[in-house]
Order: C-alpha cells, then sequence, then structure tokens
C-alpha cells in the first residue's frame, strides 16, 4: 500500500505537508507554516495528526516558510531524523528558521506586555532554541541523484527555477517493479525569470502532485527590464523614494540585480538602493556564495559580488540605521521585507512614505488574502498600520516578471510534455486557482484531476 495525505496546502495556498507512506515507511514532503487568515494561523497550534517520532524522513522543496516553518516544532515534538534538501536550501532554511523563531518570541513579548492574548501568558510557536535544533537536523544532498529517503521511497531533486535551492521532488516507490513513481512540484518557477533558471522539465510520473498559486491568472505580459525601466524612469521623475516591498530571501536579490542591470546599461539613472532587513543582506551573501546555481545572463555583468553588492547598494541592519532611513530624500530605493505587507520594516516605511504623493510603492507577486498587502493592491485608500490609519496618497505601481510563481500559461507549459499521469492532484492553491487550472488540465491534456481537501488521505494503488 502507498498512501499519500494531505496535512496542508490543500485547497489554501500555504502550509504544504504532504506525508507519504509505504509499507511502514513515513516520509513527509515538506513541512510548512500557515500563513494569511487568522483561521489559517490558528492551524498551527492544532496537534499533528500524526505523531512526529512515527516519521522517517522530512524531504523539502525549498526554503520558503510555508514550506519549512513547522519544523521546529515537529522537531520540538519528537522527530529527531534528518531534513532532506540541497546545499542552498540548508543555507537560506537555517536563515528563515531563525528569523521566524525570533519574530514568534518578539510577538509572544508584545502580547504580553500589551495584555492582547487570551493566553496568559502567550508562546511563540516555537523558539530559537527550538528552531537550533532543527537547524541541526538539515541534510544536503545534491541534485540530479537518488537518495533513499526510508525504503522503500526513494527521491531525487530537479531544479524547479523558483529560489535558491528550490526543487521538484522525483518518488520512486520501489516495493515494486516497475516502481511507482510520483512528482511533487514544489513551487513552479517561471520561464527566463530573472536570476533563475527555468524550471526543469518534469520527469515521467504516475502521480503528480502540483501547485495551483496561480491557476485562474497569467502574469502581465512584457519583458521584466522594460517594464521596470518605465516604472523607475516615472518614479524618479516624481522625485521620491521609490519604497519596494520585497520578500527578505529571493525578491530583494531580483531586484538589486535588475536595478543594476538597468544602471549599468545607462537606462536609468545611478541612485542608492538601500537594503533594509538583517536577513535580506544575509540571504544576499548566501546568493553570492551559491552564484553557479544563478542565471545571470542578462546582464553579463562581472559576478556576482558586483551584481548583488556593489558601492550604490547600502545594506542595512540595525535599527537605528532602518530609522535614518526616514530622513532620505528621493530620488532612491528602499527595499524592506516583508514581501506581503504582513510585519517587518517595510511597516514603518509605509507609514512614513504611504501619504505622500511623490513617493512610489512596488509591489509585484502573489498578496494572500487578509494581508496588508492585498488591501493595498485592491485599491484601499486607508490601511491601517500599528492602529494608525495611513491615507494611501503615494504612487502604486507593479512590475510583471517579478513573481517567482509560474502563471496559468507556464504551468500549463511545464506540464504540456508530460506523459499522461494516472492522477493530478492540485494543491498550493486558493479554491478558484486550483478548480480553474483542473478545468484546463482536464480539457487540453485529457488529466485526471483531484483537488483535495485538508487531510485528505488516497491510497494510490486504488487509482493506479
Amino acid at each position: 500500500m502507498t498512501r499519500l495525505t494531505f496535512h496542508g496546502a490543500a485547497e489554501t495556498v500555504t502550509g504544504s505537508k504532504y506525508l507519504l507512506e509505504a509499507d511502514d515507511a513515513k516520509v513527509l514532503i515538506d513541512c510548512g507554516m500557515f500563513q494569511g487568515l487568522k483561521e489559517l494561523r490558528l492551524r498551527n497550534w492544532d496537534p499533528l495528526p500524526f505523531p512526529a517520532h512515527s516519521l522517517d524522513r522530512i524531504v523539502l522543496t525549498h526554503a520558503h516558510i510555508d514550506h519549512t516553518g513547522y519544523l521546529p516544532r515537529v522537531v520540538k515534538d519528537g522527530y529527531h531524523g534528518p531534513i532532506l534538501c540541497t546545499p542552498g536550501t540548508k543555507r537560506l532554511t537555517n536563515l528563515l528558521l531563525l528569523d521566524s523563531a525570533e519574530n514568534q518570541e518578539r510577538d509572544a513579548e508584545y502580547f504580553n506586555l500589551k495584555g492582547l492574548s487570551k493566553h496568559k501568558p502567550a508562546l511563540p510557536l516555537y523558539d530559537p532554541k527550538d528552531a537550533r535544533k532543527a537547524i541541526k537536523q538539515l541534510t544536503a544532498l545534491p541534485r540530479e541523484e537518488w537518495h533513499e529517503a526510508a525504503d522503500p521511497i526513494w527521491i531525487r531533486f530537479h531544479d524547479a527555477g523558483h529560489l535558491l535551492g528550490s526543487n521538484m521532488i522525483e518518488v520512486e516507490i520501489r516495493n515494486q517493479d516497475p516502481p511507482l513513481r510520483l512528482l511533487f512540484s514544489g513551487d513552479v518557477g517561471r520561464y527566463n525569470a530573472p536570476l533563475y533558471h527555468d524550471p526543469h522539465e518534469p520527469p515521467r510520473c504516475d502521480f503528480l502532485i502540483c501547485e495551483s498559486t496561480y491557476g485562474d491568472r497569467d502574469h502581465p505580459q512584457g519583458d521584466v527590464l522594460d517594464s521596470l525601466e518605465t516604472t523607475m524612469n516615472e518614479a524618479i521623475e516624481r522625485g521620491g523614494v521609490i519604497l519596494m516591498a520585497s520578500f527578505a530571501v529571493g525578491r530583494a536579490q531580483q531586484l538589486i540585480y535588475l536595478l543594476q542591470v538597468l544602471m549599468h546599461s545607462g537606462r536609468i539613472p545611478r541612485i542608492p538602493i538601500y537594503l533594509d532587513s538583517p536577513m535580506a543582506v544575509d540571504a544576499t551573501e548566501i546568493f553570492r556564495e551559491f552564484a553557479e546555481d544563478l542565471d545571470l545572463s542578462e546582464g553579463r555583468l562581472n559576478g556576482p559580488a558586483s551584481v548583488l553588492n556593489e558601492s550604490n547598494v547600502h545594506m542595512v541592519r540595525s535599527s537605528a540605521e532602518s530609522r535614518k532611513l526616514n530622513k532620505v530624500k528621493g530620488p532612491a530605493v528602499i527595499i524592506a521585507s516583508s514581501g506581503m505587507m504582513t510585519g517587518g520594516r517595510i511597516l514603518f516605511h509605509l507609514r512614513q512614505r504611504l501619504p505622500w504623493h511623490q513617493n512610489t510603492l512596488l509591489a509585484g507577486g502573489y498578496m494572500a488574502a487578509g494581508t496588508l498587502g492585498r488591501q493595498i493592491q485592491e485599491g484601499h485608500r486607508t490601511v491601517r498600520i500599528h492602529k494608525r490609519d495611513v491615507p494611501v496618497n503615494a504612487h502604486l505601481a507593479s512590475v510583471s516578471g517579478l513573481s517567482g510563481h509560474a502563471g496559468q500559461s507556464e504551468l500549463l507549459q511545464w506540464v504540456s510534455g508530460l506523459p499522461k499521469p494516472k492522477l493530478v492532484f492540485l494543491t498550493h492553491g486558493e479554491p478558484e486557482s486550483a478548480s480553474v487550472l483542473s478545468g484546463l488540465m482536464r480539457q487540453r491534456f485529457g488529466f485526471r484531476t483531484i483537488i483535495p481537501r485538508m487531510g485528505e488521505s488516497f491510497d494510490l494503488e486504488e487509482h493506479a
């Protein structure tokens, strides 16, 4: 018997956790945290639906918190085995887990100080000590080689093109001849995306577990450099500060890279760039270290150090340095996290810069329901930040091509050459998104598709 159970990213975008069982082996694919709406975040506090110590292995597609952020809790609850990933994912996950733990600890302290929680005292989901334990269990493996996860489950990583170190995971269940084959897409990257290689062609599989984040829509057409050039020149002409809400890992490095390409080629003036995020600064160092994993072809500049850390790029670590940015006059760029504007230093810059017409807020990519980023994206003229009503008078801009997720047509392109699987599970998408992609896959390729519900299990041999 081979059983697959969906404990996360089912009819929602976050909390990725897929439990794969074959014979007596149990392997968890991804171990993500739920994010966005409160009802989703509360799921992080639910008891695990399986004993943590019963897992033989955990395998990661990539480092983003919605795929890794629950690891310290699982380790705290009794998982002591290896956590398998690529070298780039290991380094970035180290960074993200410590940041997540510190944020939760700070939030708990704040709730206790202000009496904002019904729990006395409010506690973090996990703390830095728990995160460090999980980090010690991260085990780096190379791509394109077969590795035994837990007999009879074997895995192989392929580049997903979504983030440094990101993968799709090919699985063989080797207790039968021929082996039963599964493919977990992870987050599929975009074609011709800056910094990243195109996603690897999906290998033949019996069962495909495919993300559907953008299953109901495409990204705007057009070259990302052309789009960013137009947006930047218009923003510079207004004379204000260009504020870029960015994920600290991945998006921030893409933005710096693209801005430097435009400046080197004379398409936009050379202006200062402030990277205001300790984690983004650390992540930039990791991107430089793993330059051989990146695609730097757009600019053909002199290596990753010159691309990501030139003299006009100012790395801001301390809170005191961040506060000084309030005095910065335009034109200048401030890149700060978080990307969906749910917390972090971006909130202080939004409070400072949103009321003024000469400033520009550039936000790209997916904004989950319930986030401040979604409110601004939907055109709210006033938003609530730090218990204050802040008018949204700054110019709002978006740039095509910055999302790390494949759009609808790119997801269809990715599966177009795949021999028909026995079944496709569509996950990691809101219901409408998964439903639209399901219809298109059925119509164009004749695929059988299922949108699994949270906690739903499937005995795969019954569907073979």
